[in-house]
Parts: structure tokens; sequence; C-alpha cells
């Protein structure tokens, strides 16, 4: 690569940050426009270290399955499954891509990123059961969660979850819904593959150990200034698109871009810790993800749950996610992320944000000053026979909550990812966290649809996108022949169970 010394080099597309954004973006852009040239730039040593690593994502194929706060309940009592519904065909299309790089040799035929591993929900307490079996009632009738089950008794929880059962007071009402097609899915791997296909495409170029330092609009190009962190070395290129897909990195990077779309936008960063068990007799006698209800206050990513997880062909078992605030933007960040991050146009809508959202303060607050007995005694609500010397404290990743401005609150705190895009569709960027990684391809379908516009009506487009995603343009959620025959060949492709 050339210096600043040297002629401009020159790209079709700079991709900021080497995770599963980047990777399923350049994947899509190399599928529908195989001459196109992709420079991927990534200020650490290796492709998904950040987000997208096996152990600081829960690794849940999240489709809405077992994740309450998907499936509200309003003051009338009404369960709304709106979310959910989109969330799971959203992950639908995830697994028809999916299936797609393995029939294409572009994925090993066999793969061992995602396995099947039934998602369950778990409650007690008379209130929220009585909201489980509403939920229950609710999902079951839409043809998504069709096997879906629902049970209050001991015997038929013991034998799906043991280990939450034994041991538990049997005077406490409890109820699970549980559904077989679930899946955990091991987003580091599935990251690498797709970014060793890409680095053996012509035109395709991966840069680990650089980052990015400035960018600026000129002639209609993006000018990008990256720093080679082994050499001190100074690059420079133009491209006709950027995207910045750096987790946590992100919204930094979109304020150096000074696009009028950025602006009243900021970020709240949240960490994480698992409770990983390091017992194979524990291990060996569980096999679900199993998700219950969040604290009061807590962000949607550290709803609790004792989950089964396949990481380089070993089961786990871990508990958690414990919350905790750090003003890091990224586990390997700084600590100055949050307040460089703020400027005059996001200060508003973040002092207003912290104000509407008190109890999660106090909730991280708490979270943060946790001991070891603390964080064992919350994994006894869920494993009331758990010992503690099974169980390490493992870091988990950096998550960093989209905050923006609101004409009648000031400043809302998201939960969910968002994509920023400028009017004239030259960069975007990913904001936000969970459920990211599960639903990357219709996020970056949705990108591609609105950056590449004309591209993505052209006859050529289309046609490749229906031949990738089968569904594309349709609704699975609306048609349960669809759905049913795109499920079962997904299923087969991947190796999952019927």
């Amino acid at each position: 690569m050339e210096t600043t010394n040297n002629p401009v080099k020159k790209a079709d597309i700079v991709l900021i940050g080497a995770g599963i954004m980047s990777a399923t973006l350049g994947i899509l852009l190399k599928e529908l426009q195989p001459d196109l040239t992709i420079e991927i730039f990534e200020t650490l040593e290796n492709v998904a270290e950040e987000s997208s690593a096996a152990w600081n994502n829960a690794g849940t194929g999240h489709s809405a399955l077992c994740e309450l706060n998907y499936t509200p309940q309003n003051a009338k009592g009404q369960i709304d499954i709106s979310k959910a519904l989109h969330i799971t065909e959203s992950f639908e299309v995830s697994k028809q891509f999916w299936s797609y790089l393995v029939k294409e040799g572009i994925l090993p035929t066999k793969q061992s990123f995602i396995h099947s591993v039934p998602h369950m929900s778990f409650v007690w307490g008379a209130d929220h059961v009585a909201y489980l079996e509403k939920r229950y009632e609710a999902m079951r009738a839409h043809h998504f969660y069709k096997t879906m089950q629902f049970t209050k008794n001991r015997a038929q929880l013991k034998s799906w979850i043991p280990l939450v059962t034994d041991g538990r007071d049997t005077t406490a009402p409890v109820a699970a819904n549980r559904i077989e097609t679930g899946t955990d899915v091991n987003f580091e791997e599935l990251t690498r593959n797709l970014f060793d296909h890409l680095q053996k495409q012509a035109g395709v170029q991966l840069h680990l150990n650089h980052e990015v330092q400035h960018l600026h609009r000129k002639d209609e190009q993006w000018i990008v200034k990256v720093q080679n962190k082994t050499t001190d070395e100074e690059i420079e290129l133009s491209a006709k698109f950027v995207f910045i897909g750096a987790g946590g990195g992100a919204l930094p990077l979109l304020e150096k871009a000074h696009i009028p779309e950025a602006k009243g936008y900021a970020g709240f960063p949240v960490s994480g810790q698992w409770l990983k068990c390091n017992n194979p007799d524990v291990i060996a006698q569980h096999h679900a993800k199993v998700y219950g209800l969040a604290s009061v206050g807590a962000p949607p990513m550290s709803v609790p749950h004792l989950d089964t997880r396949v990481i380089d062909g070993k089961k786990e078992l871990l508990f958690g996610p414990y919350a905790g605030f750090s003003t890091k933007f990224l586990k390997e960040g700084s600590f100055l992320d949050l307040p460089e991050s703020i400027r005059p146009g996001n200060i508003l809508p973040l002092i207003e944000a912290g104000l509407h959202n008190i109890p999660l303060t106090k909730y991280l607050i708490k979270q943060a000053m946790q001991s070891e007995d603390d964080r064992i005694e919350e994994l006894l609500e869920y494993f009331p026979s758990a010992k503690k010397e099974d169980w390490e404290l493992k870091i988990a990743g950096q998550r960093v909550q989209v905050i923006k401005k609101d004409a009648k609150e000031g400043g809302l705190l998201e939960f969910g990812t968002e994509v920023v895009c400028a009017h004239d569709g030259s960069i975007a960027a990913l904001l936000g966290a969970s459920p990211g990684a599960s639903t990357s391809v219709s996020i970056m379908l949705g990108l591609i649809k609105s950056c590449f516009e004309n591209e993505a009506k052209s006859k050529e487009w289309q046609a490749k996108l229906k031949s990738m995603i089968p569904s594309y343009g349709l609704s699975l959620a609306d048609d349960a022949a669809l759905s049913s025959r795109i499920h079962a060949q997904t299923t087969e492709v991947l190796g999952l169970e019927a």
C-alpha cells in the first residue's frame, strides 16, 4: 500500500472494522458485483476480536424464540409479538444466506459455526407464569412458532432442564416455553470463514493493525486516512463508498465524517461479564438456552440466561451476562472514548436520555459493584444447586447503546441496531448492539437498498439477490407455506435438527 507521499490509492468500497457486519456486506457486494475493489481496515491483529468474538456475545441465534423483551405485555394485558416476528424473519434471512454460501462452497460444507440448541424461557411467580402462558398462546398462533411448547409441570421441566429445577422451592409456581428450532451460533468462526473467502477474491485486501484516523469528502469521493500501527506509516485512499462497521468504535468514526445525518447521535457504553462453568459433569447435564426476565432498569442485552454453547467443537455452559459501566466503546478501546465522543450537537440528547433512564444508571452501578458472591447468588436463581468452585469469571464484549435526538423527549436511548446513511448513500455506519449479528444479513440488505439504490433495482442484482435469499422481496411472516419450505431447506443445508 502507498503512503501519503504517493498518489492516492483508489477503491470502490472501504470497510472499516473486521467483524460480522463488514464480512457480510463484503461478501454480499462481491457476489452482486464481482469486479468491485474492496479495502478492509481492522485496528486489531485479527478479525472478529471484538463483538463478533465467541466469548464476547451470547451466541444465541437471536430469533425471538426465548427473549422475553421482544414480546412485551401492554397495559391491557395483551402480548405484542410484532417485534418478535420481525426478528424471527430476519434470522431466517440470515440462515438462507448462510445456506447459499455453504452450497456455493464459500462456507465449509461440514460447517460447525451453527448448532441446534433448544431455546427456552423460564419464569417463576404467579404473575410471571400467567404472562408466559399468554405469550405462548399469542406466539403459537403464528406459523413461525407452531412447534413451541409450554408447561407448568415440574416433571416435564426436570426432563428439559434438570439444572434449573433440581433444588428449587416446590411451592413456587414455575413455567417454561420451549422450542426445538433454536440455535447456537459461533459468530467468530463464521466471520473468520467469510474473511478467509473474501481475501481470496480479486480486488479485495484486508489490512490488520491499521487504524482509520480521518474521513473527509472531496470531489464526490471519501478520502480515508489510515495509520499502519506496526510501522506508523500513514496511508491515504479514496473510495466511492465507506461502511463503518467498527462496533462500539463506529460512532467516533461517524462523527469524523461530519455528515448532517449523524448530528445528535451519542453512545452509552455497557460492559459485560459471564460466569463460565469449568465442570464437565455439570456442562453435560444442560442442553438449552434458558432466558429469564430482566431486572428492573436492565438493558435488553443483560437479560439473564443459562446457556449451552458450542465453541471450537467443545460444549460449554455460561451464565450471565452481568452488566457494568465503562467509558470504553470497545473492549480494546480507550477510557477516553465516551468523553471524546461528546459534541455540541449530542450533549443535550445524552443528558436527556440519562435523565429518562435513572433506573438503568442505578442498575449499572449496582452491577459494577457486585462481588463474586453476589454473582453466584444471581446464578442460584437459575441453577439452585450451583457450586461456586465450578464457575469462573470471563469478560465479555463492550456494547454501545444508541442515543439520538428526539423532538418530544430531547434524547432517546435506543436498544437495538440502527444504520445511519448519508443522503447520497456514499457512507453508512452501523450503531447499536443486540440482536445485530443474528440479523446481519437483513441489516446489510437494507443498507444495500439505501446506499446502492439504482444497482439494487437492476435486473442483474435483483436476480442475484433472489438466488442468494429465496424469500427476498417476499414475507415469510405472511406466507406460511413459503416459510415452511425455506425453513426445511436451510435446516437441511446447515445440518440442523429438523
